[in-house]
């Protein structure tokens, strides 16, 4: 499975397809942050990473223009990330409490994150023809999961996103609404589970917490 990982994220690393997506990566990767300018940026698709033999997958909607898009690595380098790990590491779903660069020494335990798109899309919003042409690295990274039994959406675009892919792919007709902590069934006995999304945003305003997380990503690994 490793082997086939490697190749799939080969594919998806050289990936062009989507003019407007690769326009807007190069533009981000030129036209830097302050803070950034003295660093490379990735500017390619972003792949998923993780623990492949993992039976949770958490998903965002994209990689974050300065986050991923910057460092190479999925939810890596950002508030939202730094939030995520805090939570994940709590919940001892990874080995540290921080996601900075690639070589930081991260590593999940029994699970894997990815997003949806590969891109950065601009206004963090994507085209449906973009987001349906991106399904198809996504469904590859569900096959490769194995063991998976729980996808956790982190934000209610992911979880829309991971409706619209089972509905595509498996003919998913349940209505469901999005909702922090509220679970669905999907086809192949996998489970969907709701999360608010880690962005500076829902935590300055209370939305979400440490403790409120944490406890979901504890919850996620009875369902397990």
């Amino acid at each position: 499975m490793k082997k086939n990982l490697e190749k799939l994220n080969k594919k998806i690393i050289k990936c062009n397809n989507c003019k407007r997506l690769v326009n807007f990566r190069k533009k981000i990767s030129l036209k830097k942050r302050k803070m950034y300018e003295n660093q490379k940026y990735w500017g390619k698709p972003i792949t998923g990473f993780g623990d492949i033999n993992g039976k949770i997958l958490f998903v965002g909607l994209a990689p974050a223009a300065h986050g991923g898009t910057r460092t190479g690595r999925v939810f890596t380098g950002d508030k939202s990330s730094d939030f995520l790990y805090k939570c994940l590491y709590k919940a001892k779903i990874s080995n540290q409490s921080n996601s900075e660069h690639v070589n930081d020494g991260l590593k999940l335990n029994n699970a894997f994150i990815t997003t949806a798109l590969k891109c950065v899309p601009p206004g963090d919003k994507p085209l449906k023809k973009e987001l349906y042409s991106c399904f198809n690295f996504f469904k590859q990274e569900i096959n490769l999961l194995k063991n998976l039994k729980v996808v956790v959406a982190l934000g209610k675009i992911a979880f829309d996103a991971c409706i619209d892919f089972y509905k595509i792919n498996h003919n998913f007709s349940k209505k469901v609404k999005f909702g922090h902590s509220l679970i669905y069934n999907l086809p192949n006995n996998i489970l969907l589970v709701g999360c608010y999304h880690p962005s500076p945003r829902n935590v300055n305003t209370g939305r979400i917490n440490e403790k409120k997380m944490t406890l979901l990503f504890k919850k996620v690994l009875k369902l397990i």
